[in-house]
């Protein structure tokens, strides 16, 4: 049994869920989400909240029970709440800024590298050592914010290059004399 998978999602005021056989769409005052249930996966939408059961006693249907439920329940989170990755610059010279929308950083490469924002994710550069990825789906939140470390991970010698704010690097030993 699922212990994730049989807590209801609650729904806050202001949020509407929206059922259409297996399709999940949830609006919030941050924006609009939808998901598509598996079909192992029987969603209903109760008082409580919304609930969901496996259909059979699969493995899969197991698995993506507790699944499905942690899904929603972030689309719900991010409607209401939005999610937000901040990473931090570490380098002499490593800094960026914002250009309308476009995110340009100096890390140390021959050339600026701008990244522009996908659809539904904004750009916050309070400092500039300092980026804040913002919207309201986690998983692209968190999928952007590791492209941008994926440029220049931080190296384990001197610990240079972007880095999760609060990430600690594993640092190595350089040469001996």
């Amino acid at each position: 049994m699922s212990r994730i998978g049989k807590r209801a999602v609650a729904i806050p005021a202001g949020v509407t869920v929206t059922l259409d056989g297996q399709k999940v769409t949830v609006k919030g005052p941050k924006g609009e989400l939808s998901w598509t249930v598996v079909d192992e996966i029987e969603v209903a939408k109760g008082e409580a909240g919304l609930s969901f059961a496996p259909r059979s006693d699969t493995a899969r249907a197991r698995a993506m029970w507790g699944l499905s439920r942690t899904l929603v329940a972030n689309m719900v989170q991010g409607v209401t709440q939005g999610y937000e990755q901040a990473l931090e610059l570490v380098g002499v010279g490593y800094r960026a800024a914002l250009k309308g929308t476009t995110l340009s950083m100096q890390l140390g490469f021959s050339h600026d590298v701008e990244i522009p924002p996908p659809p539904g994710i904004t750009f916050a550069v309070p400092k500039q050592t300092e980026i804040r990825v913002s919207g309201v789906d986690k998983q692209l939140v968190g999928e952007i914010a590791a492209r941008i470390r994926k440029i220049r991970p931080p190296e384990p010698y001197k610990g240079k290059g972007v880095r999760y704010v609060g990430e600690t690097v594993r640092r190595k030993e350089g040469k001996k004399k």
